[in-house]
């Protein structure tokens, strides 16, 4: 049987995604319907983003799997009225992007880049930084994001010291998990990065008490999402001087509201949701690989814990 693939996203993500999907299905040596709308009763597979209009899945009652476009799937795996396996999407395009805007950011920050590009007013401020080597990095979050940020950061020369919620272990990375990990990793951190899923453990786990335990001056890279911070608290933080800078590309509310006190703030960069987008020519093959799983009867990749909310 052919089967039909419904792309449940909004309108105008079609003409980005039709034609890498029909020739990633092309490549695969598949045969389906792939279409914008489908009678839910014949639908085997789902190409999903969360803000689709398709958010009760229970007339999909032939659904193998929900495929989804984003890294993120805070959104969708509540959904009561979702039964069928959930893919998330891991990337090489997502994951590549991901880890350029983090190192560029990282080393940014590193070598205090800001006052040379900023500061052009005929003052000669020569600091010299310390090595890679010197300054340690913690990433917060050790999926396949974390795991190659911190990776290509290594490799950079930094120390690096990778924390998340249950034990993992990465070479050359120093991890740590649970509570009493997550004070070490705070407390090390001159630079610390957060990729962590949103989840009711992750929501404000940056919160006032946390910030204080990082070094004083400690810089802050946030690609991961918008609530993992408390804001109130990190604009108290560096009111205070005790973070030296926060460089945010994830936001509660987003596009951020233009009276949001981030903008103004002398030691925030706002960057507009950028770190990392899902590309559609690498993306549209990770979709059809599961397909193509799904119609060899073998186990879908990157399927999401629903315990864990990821």
């Amino acid at each position: 049987m052919t089967p039909n693939i419904l792309f449940a996203a909004r309108p105008e993500q079609w003409d980005i995604y039709e034609n890498p999907l029909k020739s990633a299905l092309s490549e695969a040596g598949i045969t389906a319907n792939l279409a914008l709308d489908l009678p839910p009763e014949e639908v085997d597979y789902m190409i999903y983003a969360p803000n689709s209009a398709v958010q009760d899945f229970t007339p999909y009652t032939r659904l193998k799997a929900v495929l989804n476009l984003w890294a993120g799937v805070e959104n969708i795996v509540g959904n009561q009225t979702l039964k069928v396996p959930l893919a998330r999407m891991v990337d090489h395009g997502l994951t590549q992007g991901m880890v350029e805007w983090v190192t560029g950011h990282v080393l940014r920050h590193h070598l205090g880049m800001d006052a040379h590009i900023l500061g052009q007013d005929g003052v000669w401020r020569k600091t010299i930084p310390p090595l890679a080597e010197d300054r340690p990095v913690t990433v917060l979050g050790l999926g396949v994001l974390g795991q190659a940020c911190a990776k290509a950061l290594r490799g950079l020369g930094f120390p690096v010291t990778g924390w998340s919620r249950s034990p993992r272990e990465v070479s050359d990375i120093a991890c740590l998990s649970g509570d009493d990990g997550l004070l070490k990793a705070l407390q090390s951190a001159e630079i610390l990065v957060l990729l962590l899923p949103l989840t009711a453990e992750t929501e404000n786990l940056l919160n006032a008490e946390r910030l204080a335990l990082l070094p004083e001056g400690a810089m802050i890279v946030n690609p991961g999402r918008g609530p993992l911070i408390d804001d109130d608290a990190l604009l108290a933080a560096l009111d205070a001087g005790h973070i030296g800078h926060a460089t945010l590309d994830v936001f509660r509310v987003e596009p951020l509201p233009p009276a949001h006190p981030y903008w103004a703030h002398p030691r925030v960069t706002v960057t507009p949701h950028i770190a990392s987008e899902t590309r559609a020519i690498t993306a549209a093959r990770v979709i059809i690989e599961n397909v193509q799983r799904g119609e060899a009867g073998e186990p879908f990749l990157h399927l999401v814990d629903r315990s864990k909310g990821y």
